[in-house]
């Protein structure tokens, strides 16, 4: 594969809020007037019998330069969005909406100060850490039959891969409201969402009211690693995934996305490589 990219231009903070404005009212009328989409709403009080897929994250991570009362606060935003989502069934034809089920993060709702990630850098903003929550629900759904019908990647690769145990790129970032995470259930059997804010782990799982009939596996190809003219480094690589049988055949191999990021740190040479 071949990448390149223009050094990165910052915006004056009068751009960035003009384009704030029009996104976050256009995302306002999609909701209100796009009578193509219909959205989740209903609960369910029992859980689905078949689990078809799950997944944790810690909550704590030590993450240089983060101040540990980021993460404490991060959990009460977690705990609050969750709530939103616990129990959410999605019917066949509706689609999951992230930010029209959570709402605006306030004070006024109790979200507090959490690490917000902007341009590479990260500062505190009310309702912080809720990609992580975004994060989880795409991880789960790439092992569903349910389609993801908006994701957005994030644009920047902050952290090194310490302890990293899923491909580059395989989260969802989110952003009230118009960076949007969006799925969309194809099959003619009912999904359920749980989440669970635990002791040590953000939990989750996707429910069916019948067995799913497959198995999924996700990897990376295409892994690149490239400095550009301007002096920093870009991440690319490609998601994709296997779709197998009971019988653990592969029935298809399918293209999920690409993920391309500015590296917010230097890479590590190998030993022996110049």
């Amino acid at each position: 594969m071949t990448f390149n990219y223009h050094r990165p231009v910052p915006r004056s903070k009068i751009r960035m809020s003009l384009g704030k404005l029009y996104f976050t009212w256009r995302r306002y009328f999609v909701w209100a007037f796009n009578r193509s989409i219909k959205y989740a709403s209903s609960y369910g009080t029992i859980d689905f019998n078949n689990l078809v897929a799950s997944h944790k994250t810690p909550l704590y991570r030590q993450l240089r330069n983060v101040d540990m009362w980021l993460q404490e606060n991060k959990v009460t935003n977690l705990k609050l969005a969750s709530e939103k989502l616990d129990g959410l069934i999605v019917k066949s034809g509706e689609t999951f909406s992230f930010w029209r089920l959570v709402g605006k993060p306030t004070k006024a709702k109790g979200y507090l100060e959490g690490m917000v990630l902007t341009n590479g850098s990260f500062t505190a903003g009310v309702g912080g850490g809720l990609c992580q929550l975004s994060n989880l629900i795409y991880w789960m759904t790439l092992h569903t039959p349910l389609t993801v019908t908006e994701r957005w990647r994030h644009t920047h690769d902050v952290f090194p891969d310490v302890n990293r145990t899923q491909p580059f790129g395989s989260g969802a970032t989110v952003v009230y409201n118009y960076v949007d995470l969006q799925i969309r259930n194809d099959t003619p059997f009912e999904y359920q969402l749980k989440i669970r804010v635990g002791e040590h782990d953000l939990e989750g799982e996707w429910r069916c009211e019948q067995p799913c009939q497959f198995k999924y596996e996700i990897y990376e190809s295409g892994h690149l690693i490239k400095q550009e003219w301007w002096g920093g480094y870009m991440r690319h690589n490609v998601i994709r995934r296997r779709v197998l049988d009971r019988h653990d055949q592969i029935i298809s191999d399918e293209f999920v996305t690409e993920n391309h990021a500015i590296m917010m740190y230097e890479p590590l040479l190998q030993e022996g490589n110049e």
